[in-house]
């Protein structure tokens, strides 16, 4: 399948959902979780720090997390071409709604707009309160790390703090996840971008969208789980491929 003929249907659908993962912020120089170089392939025990339960029962697991925080590849990274890419898209009235699996908050600073776009996984621009779910900015409270609160407690009711992000053992946000699954119930064009297709139940959505009678198109360096049911598989780096696909959608 050519990159003109998906572009035709990005022309032709009354409804486009797109979906992204890890693979567009690794070219922000964000590295991914599972890809080969991914941080948990490479240090399989640092998955311990996205896991709830390892975190409110392990002071440690808190303050390693801390630590890792402060020096988030995050902070300085800027929006890629993949970003920009789906940002012009939606300007350009072509994308519905935008769901990502990223928590570094690119897409809003690439000019997504905050009303078609869902976290999914939360952000880690926020921290919120595991006791009584108070939410400040992040940069507020990685201050005081910065200033020796290894471990900082909540200010409001002393409760433990984290990144507003989904971690495992956690549930995702129920109402952004029902929004995510309309959406993809009723697109025309599904385009799941960097994603690895392994993670549900965000994974389902692609599979909602082919249930439905969507094309499906997977823009990813590595194979996924629904290669063989999409309608066009492209593999190459993100940025790359959007932006051709963008200018070539008009």
């Amino acid at each position: 399948m050519s990159l003109d003929e998906v572009a035709a249907w990005v022309r032709e659908s009354r409804s486009t959902v797109a979906l992204t993962g890890a693979g567009v912020s690794t070219e922000s120089g964000i590295p991914d979780f599972r890809g080969p170089n991914g941080i948990w392939t490479r240090d399989p025990a640092a998955e311990r720090l996205s896991n709830i339960g390892y975190y409110i029962a392990n002071a440690e697991i808190r303050r390693e997390s801390w630590r890792r925080r402060l020096d988030h590849p995050a902070w300085g990274a800027k929006p890629n071409a993949a970003h920009r890419a789906l940002a012009a898209l939606e300007a350009a009235q072509r994308l519905d709604l935008l769901v990502t699996q990223n928590i570094d908050g690119l897409h809003l600073a690439a000019g997504s707009s905050a009303e078609r776009l869902v976290e999914i996984h939360g952000t880690i621009r926020e921290t919120a309160c595991l006791g009584c779910g108070d939410r400040r900015p992040m940069p507020e409270v990685l201050a005081r790390v910065a200033a020796g609160e290894a471990d900082p407690a909540c200010q409001r009711c002393g409760g433990i703090l984290k990144s507003a992000t989904v971690s495992f053992g956690q549930n995702l946000d129920p109402e952004l996840l029902a929004r995510a699954e309309e959406a993809a119930a009723t697109a025309e064009l599904f385009l799941a971008i960097g994603t690895s297709l392994t993670v549900y139940p965000v994974a389902r959505l692609p599979e909602i969208a082919l249930d439905a009678g969507a094309r499906l198109v997977i823009v990813n360096a590595e194979p996924t789980p629904l290669d063989e049911l999409a309608h066009a598989v492209i593999r190459g780096q993100a940025g790359e491929v959007l932006t051709a696909l963008v200018a070539a959608a008009g």
